[in-house]
């Protein structure tokens, strides 16, 4: 068995409601194991054996079926999601500004993101395994240059972001 968290996307934002309760039901009648959601952002944590794709495509399908939207998700190990935890190199203690962690599904899109920052005190930007960190200031996070970049829509279907803290409550 793997430790496993899925990321979803565009949950509980834009219209797409979904209670933790039918979330952690939907990972339980898949048959995965200690399922957990945190937050109600579309966070869930479990065990489940089998590969990667394999679960991220019945995961998905259950999600469509149950929900009725076009559910997209990022699945990562919990030995990845710690490793982009410890990986964060910006001053995460650092009140004025939001530590933020945008993974990526493959390494051309973590690239395509990182080489982007434009201004690297405004607005930071620096790779990591298999994800981009972002650091800027605190109420900016819709309107920096990098902010405008993720919000195209090239980059809905190939990413997702987390705040630091929230992946920090993800590990538990």
């Amino acid at each position: 068995m793997t430790a496993w968290v899925a990321l979803l996307r565009g949950v509980n934002v834009g219209g797409i409601t979904i209670k933790s309760a039918d979330l952690a039901r939907v990972f339980r009648d898949l048959g995965f194991d200690d399922v957990r959601t945190v937050l109600a952002s579309g966070n869930v944590a479990f065990e489940a054996a089998g590969s990667r794709a394999a679960l991220k495509a019945s995961i998905e399908r259950a999600l469509r079926d149950e929900f009725s939207y076009d559910a997209w998700i990022l699945l990562v190990t919990a030995k990845e999601l710690k490793a982009a935890i410890d990986g964060f190199p910006f001053d995460e203690t650092d009140a004025t500004r939001q530590p933020w962690v945008i993974f990526c599904v493959d390494a051309e899109t973590r690239d395509e993101l990182a080489a982007a920052s434009v201004d690297a005190d405004l607005d930071p930007v620096a790779p990591g395994p298999g994800v981009v960190y972002w650091n800027p200031p605190k109420g900016s996070s819709t309107d920096t240059p990098f902010a405008k970049l993720l919000a195209k829509a090239t980059y809905k279907p190939r990413t997702t972001n987390r705040n630091l803290r929230t992946l920090i409550k993800i590990l538990g």
